[in-house]
């Protein structure tokens, strides 16, 4: 079972991609982007493009339109002020269809593209419910379990007092650089990064030193080490 998921549904002029990035995560992302007149595509970490949230419940509605129990289901979503209304429905009677409109974008899924959407929302769904809705609490010790413990505990502070030793890794600036980009594919051992130059290159993960977001299409820094950058003309020599 895997933890991430990612289908796009792309048609000559608009795109739609489903991501749920964690199965621990009760929520999904729904992003839609157009084609430009100058032939190329919106692009999310440029701002463009346009991307909502939707949580557990608004991923039941769905469903129920798109198993065909509903012949439609529409909300609006708010972020900063900012309306939105997202709307799904068929397109006539026979539900072969599905119209989805996302703020001033729009998308039509044809027979094939409904089933798919439909199987991997059911799919991601079902993990959600089993890994996203877990509380973790931490259960009480028993008191005479406890006192046990912390007389064990006390035993060995007496006998002799260890010096505690914490590990750190530091990075010589001149090793690495702090860098932005964003991620477009990944691999178990390469993330696929755009950097500010519109440049992309495959990066070993482990040459990469920092914490990142594995959510595709958000621009985000990172500390990578500056041979493989310079290898790939990310950073002059």
């Amino acid at each position: 079972m895997v933890n991430k998921h990612s289908q796009s549904f792309f048609g000559q002029s608009t795109g739609l991609t489903l991501v749920s990035s964690s199965k621990t995560e009760p929520f999904i992302f729904l992003k839609c982007i157009k084609k430009k007149p100058d032939g190329s595509w919106e692009k999310p970490s440029l701002g463009e493009g346009k991307t909502i949230k939707c949580n557990l419940d608004e991923i039941v509605m769905i469903l129920e339109v798109l198993k065909r129990k509903k012949d439609s289901w529409s909300s609006y979503h708010n972020f900063k002020d900012i309306k939105t209304q997202i709307s799904f429905k068929w397109e006539d009677d026979t539900k072969q269809k599905l119209l989805i409109y996302i703020g001033k974008y729009s998308k039509m899924l044809n027979y094939a593209q409904t089933e798919i959407f439909r199987m991997l929302l059911k799919h991601i769904i079902r993990e959600k419910i089993e890994f996203a809705t877990i509380s973790n609490l931490t259960p009480k010790k028993n008191p005479t379990e406890s006192s046990k413990e912390n007389s064990g505990k006390s035993k060995v502070r007496n006998s002799k007092e260890l010096p505690s030793v914490k590990e750190s890794v530091e990075h010589n600036e001149n090793e690495v650089s702090n860098i932005n980009g964003v991620i477009e594919g990944e691999t178990e051992k390469a993330l696929l990064i755009q950097f500010d130059s519109n440049k992309e290159v495959w990066i070993p993960k482990s040459v990469i030193r920092s914490n990142y977001n594995s959510i595709n299409e958000i621009a985000q820094n990172f500390i990578i080490d500056n041979w493989i950058l310079k290898k790939n003309n990310i950073i002059q020599n």
